[in-house]
């Protein structure tokens, strides 16, 4: 029998250790990452025991009668170790029903952790959410990603656009001027799709603070104007573009090309994976098609981001 326990913040160094050596865990199940948005999601993340062990983590918050893992995350799911089986994962998902059911639960909303994220094979939660549960697919959204070992060549509007911005003299660096880039993101999101960042910048400087290896920030310039600029999300085994946005001078001279091409071809290119994000209309799961397209250009081929159901 498995013990579920709810996460209380004073168990909050031994959920860290756990994530520390997880098989498909990243730095965003982090308390120090998960917590930024506290006052905006009841959470209700779980942590179970097999004999007094520590087996597996649910980041995971509550919403009326559903559990939905985790709601202020990109991606999430059952967070597990190098021991974990297959009919562990299944006794654990038929015990987390019943539990869920005992708390006034109804339904579950889990997302799952993309195979490109895992440090080995991970995907037992995906067998046993069906095997126990009768989960069906809710949605599914496209991402674009790179596998650097098959890596595609650049297609030649993005190698023009990249020779534009040489030619005009652009430079990239890493940052901090957080300020400077969220500028330029909130001017572009508010002109383009009347939509904000998902983070403040006062979040993003804070989360930057906690997990300064993870959370980079690179500019490209002009003779000391802010064109373009993009965060990236650095993990284990993957770089992903969480952020990227550029001026209207920025995008006739080829700034995002340049940036690209300093992060995926220069100073990232021994990570196994670059992940550009999901590309769907804003509260809509349609895809944006140039969007898309330009991430092909660079050599980028698609990957799911799926979500499933159950009711308990």
């Amino acid at each position: 029998m498995i013990d579920i326990v709810r996460y209380t913040p004073d168990r909050a160094e031994e959920w860290d250790a756990f994530v520390r050596h997880s098989k498909n865990a990243t730095f965003l199940f982090y308390r120090g990452y998960m917590d930024y948005h506290a006052d905006r999601f009841a959470d209700y993340s779980l942590m179970f025991y097999d004999k007094g062990r520590l087996c597996a983590l649910l980041p995971a918050n509550r919403k009326g009668d559903v559990l939905q893992s985790h709601a202020g995350l990109t991606y999430g799911g059952l967070l597990m170790d190098a021991k974990t089986t297959a009919a562990a994962t299944v006794t654990l998902f038929a015990e987390l029903n019943d539990y869920l059911r005992s708390q006034g639960f109804r339904r579950v909303l889990y997302k799952c952790i993309p195979w490109i994220y895992h440090q080995m094979a991970a995907e037992e939660d995906l067998y046993a959410i069906c095997r126990t549960s009768d989960a069906r697919l809710q949605e599914r959204d496209l991402g674009t990603c790179i596998i650097q070992r098959t890596a595609i060549r650049w297609e030649r509007v993005r190698r023009r656009a990249l020779k534009r911005a040489q030619e005009a003299g652009l430079t990239v660096e890493r940052s901090t001027d957080y300020a400077g880039f969220w500028q330029v993101l909130n001017d572009n999101l508010r002109t383009k799709y009347d939509s904000k960042p998902v983070h403040t910048l006062d979040e993003i400087l804070l989360l930057a603070s906690r997990f300064p290896d993870n959370i980079v920030l690179y500019l490209a310039k002009q003779g000391g104007e802010i064109l373009a600029g993009m965060v990236i999300y650095v993990s284990a085994q993957v770089v992903r573009a969480q952020y990227s946005s550029a001026t209207p001078l920025g995008k006739q001279l080829g700034a995002i090309d340049i940036l690209y091409d300093r992060i995926i071809c220069h100073d990232y290119i021994d990570w196994p994976y670059f992940e550009f994000g999901t590309s769907a209309e804003p509260d809509s799961n349609a895809i944006l098609e140039p969007l898309v397209f330009q991430k092909e250009g660079f050599g980028g081929r698609g990957i799911v981001f799926d979500r499933y159901e159950w009711d308990l």
